[in-house]
């Protein structure tokens, strides 16, 4: 069952730097490793709000894009998600996500993503789109093959995680011709 009905994606001059804070913080431990950069520029409200900012004007210079799971009911925030590392030579971009710990498993990532990748194909006009995820993260493989992406191969050390760590990951990709076939 598809729950998105009860949820919408806000983008990022409709988030307060607090709300953010606040979904990042109850998260913290879950997502530090994958969200390093994330997680340390929204350690106070001070560097949230820069944050935010500087997600502004990334998305102004289409260096990247971000969007904000939002209870529709509650109004809270409950996900986030980002198109980066947008290389227009290649005409590729790389996408990050995660959610709540309390909404997980309960397809509302997943659907918001497929927004996101229809944005990547059909607005930016990409050729590609990527995911990364860590060897151990089988929400977020699930969630890329659920997508049809194509696991192209594990790359030895890396990513460096948020505990300074590198490690290996998973490398999926999709490519806008797999992505109209479907």
């Amino acid at each position: 069952m598809n729950n998105f009905a009860k949820w919408a994606i806000d983008q990022t001059d409709a988030v307060l730097p607090a709300e953010f804070y606040n979904l990042v913080q109850a998260n913290h431990d879950r997502i530090i490793r994958a969200f390093p950069i994330t997680v340390t520029a929204c350690a106070d409200i001070a560097g949230t709000e820069r944050f935010l900012l500087d997600a502004i004007e990334k998305e102004r210079n289409n260096e990247g894009f971000h969007f904000f799971v939002r209870d529709s009911v509650s109004a809270t925030l409950i996900g986030f998600l980002c198109i980066r590392k947008i290389d227009l030579q290649l005409m590729k971009c790389e996408l990050a996500y995660f959610i709540d710990v309390n909404f997980e498993g309960k397809g509302i990532i997943s659907s918001a993503l497929g927004k996101v990748i229809e944005i990547c194909f059909s607005e930016l006009n990409l050729n590609k789109v990527f995911i990364r995820t860590s060897l151990d993260n089988i929400g977020s493989q699930n969630i890329a093959l659920k997508h049809n992406f194509k696991l192209e191969g594990i790359l030895r050390q890396e990513y460096k995680n948020g505990f300074g760590i590198l490690e290996d990951i998973n490398y999926y990709g999709l490519l806008k011709s797999d992505y109209h076939e479907r």
